[in-house]
């Protein structure tokens, strides 16, 4: 998916919203579990109430990979029963020297068919260039929202002014242009998106952590949108675990709704 094509759809829908589908197999309603795949069945709910009001879903694969081979499959299916026109982020957090990078990029991009993957981009360079193709994205973790986020993103090395992640942003766009690089920066670092959006004002940004780990969407669009929206902001737990009775898909449904009301007035003063 192109960046117009993915602006297309935030216009089409009034909507920048990112559902992220981290489907718990001890936490969906017990009714389904009596289904042959009851994680599949879930996200299938979820996607057929939620898509109207999403533009991108984001499943965190280590829901996935810890149930072995069943999961990689309830995560293929999940993938293959997304609308077309839908973002998909393989919420990966991959980074290693070429080969092995290479090797994830078939897996994700080849065989699994998402759209972008986040990528840790400590390994520098040569392990996030392989994840680079036409009509692909790399996702790169540049200032997340948990507590030791600070023990290396914030640091200011010796002779530098700039932080760690402010360096890893300017370096990194050497590598790649806004057509196809993404950066993920915490909701809950609302008073570092200007900052951040002055160093990238032409990325997107990912932004996890609005809803249930209590990131702002009024604050995160003041000083992260751009002119072309700029922004997917990601709500999981929120979403899809507002009910945990036979009427969960509905109440996803309405807080996906919701969200997506704020973010229509969010658009029209902003852009």
């Amino acid at each position: 998916m192109t960046r117009s094509e993915l602006f297309d759809q935030i216009k089409k829908k009034q909507s920048y919203l990112c559902v992220g589908l981290d489907t718990d197999l001890t936490k969906i309603p017990k009714h389904l579990l009596k289904e042959e795949d009851p994680i599949f069945e879930f996200n299938k709910q979820i996607i057929d109430a939620t898509h109207e009001f999403a533009v991108a879903y984001k499943p965190n694969l280590a829901f996935y990979e810890a149930l072995g081979a069943k999961g990689w499959e309830s995560l293929q299916k999940t993938v293959e029963y997304l609308p077309r026109e839908i973002f998909s982020v393989a919420d990966a957090k991959r980074g290693d020297i070429g080969n092995t990078s290479a090797l994830y990029a078939k897996a994700f991009f080849d065989q699994m068919n998402f759209d972008s993957i986040t990528v840790a981009p400590y390994m520098g360079q040569d392990s996030v260039t392989p994840f680079l193709r036409e009509g692909k994205w790399v996702i790169l973790l540049v200032h997340t929202s948990n507590p030791g986020s600070a023990d290396f993103q914030l640091v200011v090395s010796k002779g530098s002014e700039k932080r760690l992640f402010e360096e890893v942003i300017e370096k990194s766009q050497g590598w790649a242009t806004p057509d196809s690089m993404m950066y993920v920066v915490g909701a809950t670092r609302a008073d570092k998106l200007e900052v951040i959006r002055g160093l990238a004002p032409d990325h997107f940004f990912l932004v996890p952590g609005v809803g249930a780990q209590g990131g702002n969407l009024g604050e995160v669009s003041k000083y992260g949108m751009n002119s072309h929206c700029g922004l997917l902001v990601n709500s999981s737990r929120s979403i899809i675990y507002a009910s945990q009775g036979e009427d969960f898909a509905e109440k996803a449904g309405l807080e996906a709704k919701k969200l997506q009301e704020e973010m229509k007035v969010l658009l029209d003063t902003y852009i």
